[in-house]
């Protein structure tokens, strides 16, 4: 279908209404500077405090809504929203930078998520009955006020996660979208809140400082879903402790992968471990950032892994043949260029290889070649940060036990993997790993969307998720008698 909902630019919702800011920025393509995508409302304190106060009141009679309307309401949504899929895939590409095959995946996995985590809803929505001798049934209830603050590296499927069980639940939401790129989310979230009553769903644009303090601070939020880096769940952390908020929050990651004397390095493993570098050019919490490799194998990585990054194409990702676009912003491109200057002050090698597709207009956009570093020590700071860009620092180790000791030398713990053909050593070594989970020759993302398990250390604050997050968003309480 053709659809009739062009995306909101320059505005935000409250109560199904959209409204016009005082304040606006541009909204501009990382892929070529020079294009204004669109533009995103810059709102105040007080239009947060009128979004929370609109959400509070949906929430009276929401929370109080019929389960089986609230999941079929949510599978006729998902049926538009994938009717949208095809005219907003570019809208992402522009304001993201992400390689079309990329942003059309988050987009149909948002679709995926709406179908599946309607579906579980009925089943785990019922009473639980304990045994023993007095009846006692656990049983679910919404919470109130939920606040989604989302990032700008994965916007779609990472609101749309978090978004979706809180409604599912009989919850109401104020989303914040990332000010980089708002418009693909404010486009999908303004047909999905056409289908719920007015109020349920609000998104709020703008500041992170200004709009992230009054959710966080205000007692009417009852939850706090935040994906983003650590230092400002740090902060989140601290505005809401003043009235207990439940926080669900997916932090910062610097995720190891340790490759083995006896790994398997033919060219579709060494694919996996590119695209667990490269995905998304590097711009991935649980993406690869640190390769620690057995010694005697250290030579053949750095040289087959340079082998493979000299072929991805990188340019504008609206281009069908690119294969890794730009950073999101300036502020990221910055910052891994950085990076990669002072390794190369310390003393470190710089291998930066791939093709440019457009090189006249490569200053155009935040590009940066995918970049192997080798000779940097395990105290360096390309190896303790959080690089968040299409870098990869390779260092060897001589045993097990000093693997496990350098991948476990960070306040992370996002994900590991262990690239092995012994499947038993593997998961010993999984024991000792401190990370949410660990993959096994391979570094990617739970395929299946009801799972998910939560980082480590400063990686995260949460449990794991069997039923498509709906437990983050339900308070379970006992009932007896």
């Amino acid at each position: 279908m053709i659809s009739t909902y062009p995306f909101v630019s320059g505005k935000y919702l409250i109560g199904g209404n959209w409204f016009e800011a005082a304040k606006k920025t541009n909204v501009i393509n990382p892929a070529n500077i020079n294009e204004i995508v669109g533009e995103v409302a810059l709102c105040s304190a007080s239009d947060v405090d009128h979004a929370i106060t609109t959400a509070e009141k949906a929430y009276e009679s929401w929370s109080r809504s019929d389960i089986e309307e609230r999941a079929s309401t949510m599978h006729l949504a998902a049926e538009e929203i994938k009717a949208l899929v095809e005219e907003n895939v570019t809208l992402l590409v522009r304001e993201n930078g992400k390689v079309l095959v990329e942003a059309k995946k988050d987009l149909l996995r948002c679709v995926d998520i709406m179908h599946e985590a309607a579906d579980e809803l009925l089943e785990w929505w019922k009473p639980e009955v304990l045994p023993g001798n007095q009846k006692v049934q656990i049983r679910k209830r919404a919470r109130g006020v939920t606040a989604v603050i989302s990032p700008w590296n994965s916007p779609m499927i990472l609101t749309f996660k978090r978004v979706i069980p809180a409604v599912l639940t009989g919850n109401t939401v104020v989303v914040k979208p990332a000010t980089n790129c708002p418009l693909t989310i404010m486009s999908f979230l303004k047909v999905v809140a056409s289908y719920f009553p007015a109020g349920v769903i609000n998104v709020v644009t703008g500041s992170g400082s200004v709009i992230g303090e009054a959710l966080c601070s205000d007692p009417r939020v009852k939850t706090i879903a935040f994906v983003g880096s650590t230092e400002t769940g740090k902060e989140i952390m601290r505005a809401a402790s003043g009235t207990v908020k439940k926080l669900y929050m997916e932090l910062g990651g610097n995720d190891a992968a340790i490759i083995l004397r006896d790994a398997n390095l033919d060219e579709d493993s060494i694919k996996r471990l590119r695209f667990g570098v490269l995905r998304a050019a590097g711009q991935v919490c649980s993406a690869i950032k640190r390769i620690y490799v057995h010694e005697s194998r250290y030579e053949e990585v750095v040289e087959k892994l340079k082998k493979e990054f000299q072929r991805i194409r990188i340019g504008n990702g609206i281009q069908p043949d690119v294969e890794m676009g730009p950073l999101n912003n300036k502020s990221q491109y910055d910052y891994v260029k950085g990076l990669i200057e002072r390794a190369a002050g310390s003393g470190a090698t710089i291998i930066s290889v791939g093709v440019q597709i457009d090189p006249e207009s490569w200053d155009q956009g935040y590009f940066i070649l995918p970049t192997i570093i080798t000779g940097a020590d395990q105290n360096s700071e390309i190896v303790r940060a959080e690089q968040f860009g299409p870098v990869i620092p390779i260092l060897p180790f001589s045993d097990l036990d000093e693997a496990v000791q350098l991948a476990n030398d960070s306040e992370f713990g996002l994900r590991a993997s262990v690239w092995t053909e012994d499947e038993e050593l593997a998961i010993q070594l999984a024991e000792q790993l401190e990370a949410g989970a660990v993959f096994h020759n391979n570094h990617t993302v739970f395929q299946d969307l009801h799972l998910d398990f939560p980082g480590l250390k400063e990686s995260g604050l949460s449990r794991e998720v069997r039923h498509c997050g709906l437990e983050y968003f339900a308070d379970s309480y006992g009932f007896a008698n």
